[in-house]
């Protein structure tokens, strides 16, 4: 018996296949219905023209953007992906204008968007490896600092750092790690929990008066590895003053010192920032170190505020070490995320 084929008709008796396509033309015809003949189309949006050019213009050359000004720099870098959600609204404006000038102005800062954050955009996870590691700026103010040191250890994570830690919920996040890490260690406000032993444990100075960093060599079964954990500063946006982050700056090229006079070849760093990866004053330290996020990373990783995540503070460096895949890890009762990231160690030099 032969086979019959079946269409969807719709109400006028054509088939759905067949409306589909002129209808999907009409749609576009009355988009641009007007445009057509109207020489004021070249004339009208300039504005939105000149707003795109120097949108685009921000984003090219945010590394001449001064300081000197309420460190404006830093300021723009640290936020400098959401820029991009500008262009969709310029793109409307656009095309509520019906402005060919302003349409042609706002593909320049969409191609230079792309070109500085499109590779975050796909998934660059890799397998295998050697070390899972995670850090968690848990906050002073944690309400269940039992339940938010369960949750990170819950992520599978060899090596963990932990920030923020009041001396008087040390003892819980101890008692509530204990049976997952055998070994670890708090300096200051930071600390270090192992499923690996530690050696060479010691206070590094960032140039604060009180302890908020360390490092530490952990015996892996692939090596020994320095892992330095840190918590810099915190930066303030002021009125008058603007973005405030001398200390943080100071902080930031004393890490990058201790760092670069590590004399193992293997090195990892966790902690918080208080800045991204865009941002200049940190290069002390991104100059000598890789970002796992943004070498094997999925998305931008945003990581604070943990209730609506607008940039990338907390972050895993490595230097000596092959990254394979980093991702952030569910909320806790902190208002950052945890971060996580799995490297390789068996080809690295020690």
């Amino acid at each position: 018996m032969a086979q019959q084929a079946y269409v969807t008709e719709t109400d006028d008796g054509g088939s759905g296949d067949e409306r589909r396509g002129p209808r999907f033309r009409r749609l576009v015809e009355r988009l641009v219905d007007g445009w057509r003949g109207d020489p004021r189309i070249w004339r009208r949006g300039i504005v939105l023209a000149v707003i795109a050019l120097l949108l685009a213009l921000v984003m090219l050359l945010h590394s001449r953007i001064p300081n000197t000004i309420g460190n404006l720099g830093s300021l723009t870098e640290t936020f400098l992906p959401w820029l991009g959600v500008l262009v969709p609204v310029l793109l409307v404006l656009a095309l509520v204008r019906r402005s060919a000038t302003a349409l042609i102005a706002v593909l320049l800062p969409a191609v230079v968007w792309l070109n500085l954050f499109g590779g975050l955009l796909t998934d660059k996870a890799g397998t295998g490896g050697d070390l899972t590691v995670a850090t968690h700026n848990v906050n002073a103010d944690n309400a269940d600092p039992s339940g938010t040191a369960r949750a990170v250890a819950a992520s599978g994570a060899d090596v963990l750092a932990l920030e923020e830690l009041k001396a008087s919920a040390v003892p819980t996040y101890e008692r509530a790690l204990a049976s997952t890490y055998k070994y670890h260690s708090v300096q200051g406000t930071v600390g270090l929990w192992s499923k690996y032993p530690l050696s060479g444990v010691a206070a590094v100075d960032i140039k604060l008066g009180w302890t908020r960093a360390m490092r530490a060599t952990v015996a892996t079964q692939a090596g020994d590895v320095a892992v330095y954990v840190a918590h810099l500063p915190s930066v303030r946006v002021k009125m008058k003053a603007g973005f405030t982050a001398r200390q943080r700056d100071k902080s930031a090229d004393a890490l990058g010192e201790a760092i670069a006079e590590e004399r193992l070849g293997r090195k990892i760093l966790l902690g918080d920032l208080n800045g991204t990866m865009n941002d200049r004053a940190l290069n002390a330290v991104t100059s000598q170190m890789r970002s796992t996020q943004g070498a094997v990373g999925s998305g931008f990783g945003f990581s604070w505020p943990a209730s609506f995540p607008m940039a990338r503070i907390d972050q895993i460096m490595v230097q000596g070490v092959e990254p394979l895949s980093s991702w952030t890890l569910p909320e806790t009762g902190s208002d950052h995320l945890p971060v996580a990231a799995r490297v390789s160690l068996a080809t690295s030099d020690s």
